[in-house]
């Protein structure tokens, strides 16, 4: 039984990616995440923000003290509590190179393209086999249209195909007005792969004391559904590999995903809710169902339930939202 799969121009065992997250803070999580059969691993995100910080702390100790007072020493930003800097991300990046040999994927989350571009080629450097754009951009400038938002993606992605030569992904959020639209313009701008989708996290409000305070929810099944018809409609219409993320539990939903053409599908909220050993839980059970189902590899399925090879296409469209209103009881 053929569960490899080929993302990003990486040969994996398996289609099982953990995404990027606090599980892969840890090397020997990295390791665990091996032995139950990932076929890679994303390692969590390094912020535009801690390098920034980083950077500010150099200056803070070899110029801004030549020109003022001792005690007015309190204008740098506040370390922002992350777990490791910008150089313990890189090294945390060779450490895992060495310990797995399943590919290592760094996850890089910045907001303006220098800070992107550099740190892409400092995370190539440290032995990533791969780099994932996680672009969480909120358009909240008025005076900026849809048009400008999807340029200033276009700009990262072509910025950093320019300095890298490791395969690039970008993780996008649904919150475009024409997903397969912006999905093209990446894939001509140089993008390797495109993960769906960012989960951009709400904030709430503390009616007690009165603050905007973070409020974080892990994925459930049910999410699943937006990636999945977005994945069948990309299918075979741009050259970017596709990602499924967010509500992916079982081998049930691995298999849909690689139906609707997925190559790879990432995992995250359920290896927090039930360990890293849950990939070999996945594995054994998708094999199981491959055998009963007689199929030979995941190849042989992958894009069979897609946009473009459904009898009825309009099914992924406007005909299936109404569909299922009427259908309701």
């Amino acid at each position: 039984m053929d569960i490899s799969t080929t993302y990003l121009g990486l040969k994996l065992s398996s289609p099982i990616v953990p995404s990027a997250g606090p599980l892969s803070q840890d090397i020997d999580n990295i390791k665990a995440m091996e032995e139950s059969g990932a076929g890679a691993a994303v390692i969590y995100s390094i912020f535009e923000e801690q390098i920034e910080n980083e950077q500010l702390e150099f200056y803070h100790h070899t110029e801004m003290h030549t020109e003022s007072h001792p005690e007015a020493l309190t204008y740098l930003p506040t370390n922002m509590d992350f777990r490791m800097g910008p150089e313990e991300y890189l090294e945390h990046i060779r450490k895992a190179k060495e310990a797995v040999s399943i590919p290592i994927i760094g996850s890089l989350n910045g907001k303006s393209v220098g800070g992107w571009v550099e740190y892409a080629k400092k995370i190539e450097e440290a032995g990533a086999d791969a780099l994932e754009l996680n672009i969480y951009r909120l358009a909240t400038d008025i005076n900026k249209s849809g048009a400008d938002v999807e340029q200033s993606y276009i700009d990262i992605v072509k910025a950093v195909r320019n300095e890298v030569n490791i395969p690039i992904a970008v993780k996008l959020g649904p919150f475009f007005s024409s997903i397969a639209g912006i999905a093209n313009q990446l894939d001509k701008a140089g993008a390797n792969g495109l993960v769906l989708f960012n989960r951009f996290y709400q904030p709430d409000i503390d009616l007690e004391k009165l603050e905007v305070v973070p409020n974080v929810i892990l994925s459930t099944p049910m999410d699943m559904r937006l990636p999945l018809r977005w994945i069948a409609v990309l299918y075979g219409r741009i050259n970017a590999d596709l990602a499924a993320t967010s509500g992916v539990y079982t081998e049930k939903d691995v298999l849909k995903m690689i139906m609707a053409g997925a190559k790879v599908t990432q995992m995250l909220s359920s290896l927090l809710k039930f360990g890293i050993g849950h990939i070999a839980d996945v594995i054994t059970q998708l094999i199981y169902w491959m055998e009963i189902n007689e199929y030979e590899s995941l190849d042989q399925m992958r894009g069979s339930m897609s946009y473009m090879n459904v009898d009825d296409p309009s099914q992924f469209e406007r005909a299936n939202y109404m569909k299922v209103l009427n259908s309701y009881k």
